[in-house]
C-alpha cells in the first residue's frame, strides 16, 4: 500500500512545532543592548559583567552633588594673567639705547653721540647707540659697559645696571632703554576664525580678546564656540561666551601663545532606543541630561523602557558619595566606572534631567521594553503562521 500524504493541518502542526522549537533555543531576539532588569540585578551585585561597575540611581542629590564636583576650569587660574610685550625683554627683540651725562661730559664724546641730542657748554649730551638686536646668549654691547645681559629681563633692569657700571667712569650717567622691534613675541591663532595667522604683540599688552578681533572674529556663533590657550605646556579651554561675561578670563597674551578657536568641540553618544543612534556634538556651555535627550529625538514609544535611561560616565571620584568612591575600581587617570540610571516613569525624574549634565563622550543608552521582545516574537510567530496556512491552501 501507498503511504498516504500528510495532511495540511498535519503539515502546519509540525512546521509550527519547529518554529516555535527553534525560537525557544535563542538566547535572544536580537536588541540594541542590555535589559534594565540585566543593568539593575548586575548594580545590586555590585558590579556590571565582573567588572566593578557601579550602578547609580540618578536622584536629586546625586545631581546636586555631580554638579557641585563638576570642576570649572578658568584661565585666570590655570594660566594666570600675562605680561605685557616689552616689560620682558626676549631674545631676537631690537632694542634702542641712548646714555646721557650731565656736564662736563667727557666719556661719551660728539663722535658716538647723535648731533640732535649732543650739546656743547654746561648742558647735558646725550648718546644714542646703533639699534641692537638681542643675541642668542641674550645679550647686546654697550661701549665702555661691555656685554649687558637683557633677555627675561625689564627695560627698568637694564637701565639701572648700565647707569651701575658707568658710575665712576662718566659724569652723572643716565640711561634709557627701549623696545623698538618685536622680532619674536607673536601669538598664533587658528581654528574657526576668519583668518589664522601669527600677531604681533606689542607694549599695549594685548589680551584674549584682542587678538581674535586682530583675527577678524569667530565664523561660528560665540555660544557654540569654545576657546582653547596653549602656554609653556599647559592647556586650558573656556567657552567664549563665558570669557566674554568675565572680564579676569580676558587675559593678557604671552609670546608663543596658541590660541584655537573650536566649534562644538565636545560630544556623548546616543544608543538604544532613542529616535537617533549618533554622535552628538555640543557647545563648550555643555547640555543637561534633558537637552541631550531632546537633541536626540527623545525615547521610542514603541520600544524604549522608561525605567531604562542610563548614562555611562567615567566619572570623578569627588561626584560620587564617599562610601561608593573608597571601594570603587578606578582607570589609570583615577576615574570610577558609573552607570547612573534615569526612571522616567516618576514626573520628578524630569526636573532630575534638568539640572544632570552631560559631560564629553558620555554614552546615553536606552533599553528596550519587556514589551518589545514579546512583541518581535509574536511578529515573528503570526508572520510563520500565516506563511504556513498560505502554503497548506496551496496543497
Amino acid at each position: 500500500m501507498r503511504p498516504q500524504a500528510p495532511t495540511a493541518q498535519a503539515l502546519a502542526t509540525t512546521t509550527l512545532a519547529l518554529v516555535l522549537l527553534a525560537l525557544g533555543g535563542c538566547s535572544s531576539l536580537g536588541s540594541s543592548g542590555p535589559t534594565t532588569k540585566a543593568v539593575r540585578s548586575a548594580g545590586t551585585k555590585g558590579a556590571v559583567g565582573n567588572a566593578d561597575i557601579k550602578v547609580v540611581e540618578l536622584s536629586e542629590p546625586t545631581a546636586k552633588r555631580v554638579m557641585s564636583a563638576q570642576r570649572e576650569q578658568r584661565f585666570s587660574d590655570s594660566l594666570g594673567d600675562g605680561s605685557a610685550y616689552g616689560a620682558v625683554i626676549g631674545r631676537g627683540d631690537v632694542l634702542d639705547v641712548a646714555i646721557w651725562e650731565a656736564p662736563p661730559a667727557a666719556l661719551y664724546g660728539s663722535a658716538l653721540g647723535d648731533p640732535r641730542l649732543t650739546s656743547s657748554g654746561s648742558t647735558a649730551r646725550g648718546t644714542s647707540l646703533p639699534e641692537q638686536m638681542v643675541d642668542a646668549a641674550g645679550q647686546i654691547n654697550v661701549p665702555f659697559v661691555g656685554a649687558v645681559r637683557v633677555a627675561g629681563r625689564t627695560p627698568q633692569q637694564i637701565e639701572r645696571e648700565i647707569v651701575q657700571r658707568l658710575t665712576g667712569l662718566a659724569h652723572q650717567p643716565q640711561a634709557i632703554v627701549r623696545v623698538i622691534r618685536n622680532a619674536t613675541a607673536n601669538v598664533t591663532i587658528v581654528g574657526e576664525v576668519t583668518n589664522n595667522t601669527r600677531i604681533p604683540l606689542t607694549p599695549k599688552g594685548e589680551r584674549l580678546l584682542d587678538v581674535l578681533a586682530t583675527a577678524g572674529g569667530v565664523r561660528q556663533p560665540v555660544g557654540k564656540t569654545t576657546i582653547q590657550i596653549s602656554r609653556l605646556g599647559k592647556v586650558a579651554s573656556m567657552p567664549l561666551d563665558q570669557i566674554i561675561r568675565d572680564p579676569d578670563q580676558n587675559i593678557r597674551m604671552q609670546a608663543d601663545d596658541v590660541v584655537t578657536a573650536l566649534f562644538q568641540p565636545f560630544s556623548f553618544t546616543a544608543l538604544g532606543a532613542v529616535g537617533n543612534n549618533a554622535e552628538i556634538s555640543f557647545e563648550g556651555t555643555g547640555i543637561t541630561l534633558a537637552q541631550a535627550l531632546g537633541r536626540i529625538g527623545g525615547l521610542r514609544d514603541d520600544r524604549a523602557d522608561v525605567r531604562g535611561v542610563f548614562v555611562f560616565r567615567l566619572e570623578e571620584p569627588d561626584a560620587l558619595d564617599s562610601s561608593l568612591a573608597g571601594s570603587a575600581r578606578r582607570t589609570l587617570d583615577g576615574k570610577i566606572p558609573v552607570i547612573y540610571r534615569l526612571d522616567l516613569h516618576d514626573p520628578a525624574s524630569f526636573f532630575v534631567a534638568q539640572s544632570f549634565p552631560i559631560r564629553n563622550r558620555d554614552v546615553v543608552y536606552v533599553s528596550n521594553a519587556p514589551v518589545a521582545d514579546l512583541q518581535k516574537f509574536v511578529n515573528i510567530v503570526s508572520s510563520m503562521a500565516f506563511s504556513i496556512v498560505g502554503v497548506a491552501n496551496t496543497l
